[in-house]
């Protein structure tokens, strides 16, 4: 069984899901459109360089796999904005998790591109969804290897609370509150064929 609701453009977008199993009935609300997501990352930019006016220090590194994608957006608002091109990164913290040896002996690993120096910059660490906080302490576990940067700031499109280590964002495109059992996806384009963030939360039965 399916229902659908559309509310205003200010509004989100609800659907509900019943799965073939009894009491597992879902909600998925669209919490950014793709215009949304494009205003977000726009605004972002802008408050990047409000804050470092000296874009001759800033570098960019976005957290695979769909901060980096942000990460190159946020960069190229920025050439489109100010004429220039911030140094960009890619980093992938699966080595750095806390968790390793709970997500099975055989890690699917990506590459990390850092074609600069971090030492002495301003890093602007990227990624989709800040929750526990624990991913961002990975990553910055995995940049500091690279060498010592002079501040590193972090930017994310969705922040969506439930911290457990004490990481807070710089940037944000949207805070959402959520429950600790919701599930919020982010889809890109350059990952996923779409620009949509949604939130898939259980619906009490």
């Amino acid at each position: 069984m399916r229902s659908h609701r559309t509310y205003t453009s200010t509004s989100a977008t609800t659907f509900n899901d019943r799965s073939c199993e009894a009491g597992k009935e879902r909600q998925t609300t669209t919490l950014l459109a793709p215009d949304d997501v494009r205003r977000a990352i726009t605004r972002i930019a802008h408050e990047i360089v409000e804050r470092d006016r000296d874009l001759s220090v800033l570098a960019i590194v976005g957290i695979r796999a769909r901060g980096d994608a942000l990460a190159a957006r946020i960069q190229a608002a920025i050439r489109a904005n100010e004429g220039v091109d911030v140094p960009l990164g890619a980093i992938d913290i699966t080595l750095y998790r806390d968790d390793l040896t709970r997500i099975g002996y055989a890690p699917v690993v990506r590459e990390s591109e850092i074609p600069f120096s971090v030492d002495g910059r301003v890093v602007i660490l990227v990624d989709d969804v800040l929750f526990t906080g624990r991913t961002i302490r990975a990553a910055m576990d995995a940049l500091v290897d690279y060498g010592r940067p002079r501040a590193i700031r972090l930017a994310v499109l969705v922040d969506r609370g439930h911290r457990e280590l004490p990481i807070r964002a710089d940037f944000v495109g949207k805070n959402v509150p959520t429950a600790a059992s919701d599930d919020v996806r982010v889809h890109l384009a350059e990952v996923d064929g779409r620009d949509e963030v949604e939130i898939v939360a259980r619906v009490p039965a």
